[in-house]
């Protein structure tokens, strides 16, 4: 069975036919979506079991799609992608369960959402240029009618925002898949050759320009500073699922492009930019951490730690680009940054979403206008500070054996670096506990003592991503020995 393809068909299969479903509000769009959504997962599942860790690129499905241009329905795993693809599932049954829009969820609902899934699979699981680039403009599409239906205020602006950013992002990636292309012999647009061929290999100018074009592309999808200024405004301004989609999954697909194309098809032209490349990493942990610690606004503090985070990934995947770095740190690094990919979706996605249900009581995030929430809302106090500490890097969840790995593979390199690079972890650690002491300590203000507790359909929404980062902080091997990196990183 072509699980992959199936993994990725029948959501874009759903989206279609949400568009013919009755007009009158009914339950089918629901139904359609987590129905869809469940049988991808189902594939994905069955991709896991038959997967073999540590063989690189596999269980690979192609089709002929444009035979002159050797352009295919090429679809595969290695151990990156399958986790993330797995992390993209669960993230999706999230957000149906807990709906986008008007209750029940509508037609446009569904189709945007399964859309939107069906498109970031392709993605995630492309061995085709031509799919990969077809499936990374139209996740943006997607993501653009979610913010701007269904936002708030000022979702418009942010929607066009995202979109031109992301799209103006999208150019030089295009432009460096051409440059691939014309490079090949015979010309194709099969990712699995251009990394074991390498057209363009060595530092010269070439090479450098293309991984410039990859690297600016991709800095603006992830985002690094300085390209992370679409970042706030989109999330603040997004429904609850679309923040959670857009920081658990879509800010994701900078940095696989970071490890896919820039780490396995320009290795020499990476090697020479792994320090400036590090650097900015730092300086999207440093500033997107101080910046958290000023805000009031919960969204707009966990999507400026979102830039914090992500910084740690980047720093990861440049120390294992870097020259003179041993096999062991370079597979710590790869393999943090990785990890850290799952688990700041697993994490900052719960966070999204306890910002959005205390939005909907309370009518505010504004830490200065909460407060004394832990009494009449304990199981929501005691799932957000949890939240909290794993996004903080506390030990016994998801991000710390993530957060470790990378700091372990990026001393051997530079070890000033990853000394200051700590830092970061101090100031989330501040921001963090101040804003648990703000909202949730001290007395309760009137307004916010009959606030209701977590409902049925939230804890059904959420439990599983709790349980998620919870078992991979205490046992981080359940993904890392999917994610295998020693074979894929060399072109595998």
């Amino acid at each position: 069975m072509p699980w992959l393809s199936i993994a990725i068909a029948v959501p874009l299969v759903g989206a279609a036919l949400a568009a013919v479903l009755p007009g009158r509000p009914t339950r089918l769009p629901f139904a359609l979506a987590l129905g869809a959504t469940a049988i991808s997962a189902v594939a994905l599942v069955v991709t896991a079991f038959r997967f073999d860790p540590g063989q690189g690129m596999q269980l690979v499905e192609q089709a002929t799609w444009i035979e002159s241009l050797d352009v295919a329905w090429r679809v595969g795993v290695d151990g990156m992608a399958l986790v993330l693809a797995l992390l993209t599932v669960v993230l999706f049954i999230a957000a149906v369960a807990y709906g986008v829009g008007p209750r029940p969820m509508t037609r446009a609902a569904a189709g945007l959402l399964l859309l939107l899934e069906g498109s970031t699979l392709a993605f995630f699981l492309a061995e085709d240029f031509f799919l990969f680039y077809i499936a990374f403009d139209v996740t943006l599409v997607a993501m653009y009618f979610l913010i701007a239906l269904w936002g708030e205020a000022n979702r418009r602006y942010a929607a066009l925002k995202f979109f031109l950013y992301t799209l103006i992002g999208s150019l030089p990636v295009l432009l460096g898949i051409i440059a691939l292309f014309l490079s090949s012999e015979p010309q194709t647009f099969d990712m699995i050759r251009l990394a074991s061929e390498q057209p363009i290999a060595g530092a010269g100018l070439g090479a450098s320009l293309v991984f410039l074009a990859f690297f600016v592309g991709f800095a603006i999808k992830t985002p690094i500073v300085p390209f992370h200024t679409w970042l706030p405004a989109a999330h603040v301004e997004a429904p609850t699922v679309g923040s959670v989609l857009l920081a658990g999954v879509l800010l994701k697909m900078g940095t696989y492009g970071l490890v896919r194309v820039n780490l396995q098809m320009l290795p020499e032209a990476f090697a020479e930019y792994a320090l400036p490349v590090a650097l900015l990493g730092l300086v999207s942990v440093l500033y997107g951490a101080l910046v958290a610690l000023a805000q009031s606004d919960l969204k707009r503090l966990i999507a400026y730690t979102s830039v914090n985070h992500m910084g740690y990934v980047v720093i990861g995947v440049a120390a294992a680009a870097a020259t003179g770095i041993s096999a062991e740190a370079r597979e710590l690094a790869i393999d943090g940054a990785v990890l850290q990919m799952v688990a700041h979706g697993l994490v900052t996605a719960t966070l999204f979403f306890v910002a959005g249900f205390i939005k909907e009581r309370a009518g505010t995030r504004d830490l200065g206008r909460l407060g004394g929430l832990f009494r009449p809302m304990p199981w929501y106090g005691t799932l957000v500070a949890l939240a909290f500490f794993a996004s903080l890097g506390l030990p016994g969840l998801a991000q710390f054996p993530a957060e470790l790995e990378i700091f372990l593979g990026a001393f051997d390199v530079w070890p000033a670096l990853a000394a200051v690079t700590v830092v970061g972890i101090v100031i989330t650690a501040a921001l963090f506990l101040l804003a648990l002491q703000r909202a949730f300590m001290g007395e309760t203000p009137e307004p916010l003592r009959g606030l209701r507790d977590l409902s049925r359909r939230e804890v059904i929404a959420i439990g599983p991503l709790v349980v998620l980062f919870v078992v991979l902080g205490l046992y981080p091997a359940l993904a890392l020995d999917l994610i295998d990196s020693a074979s894929w990183l060399v072109g595998g």
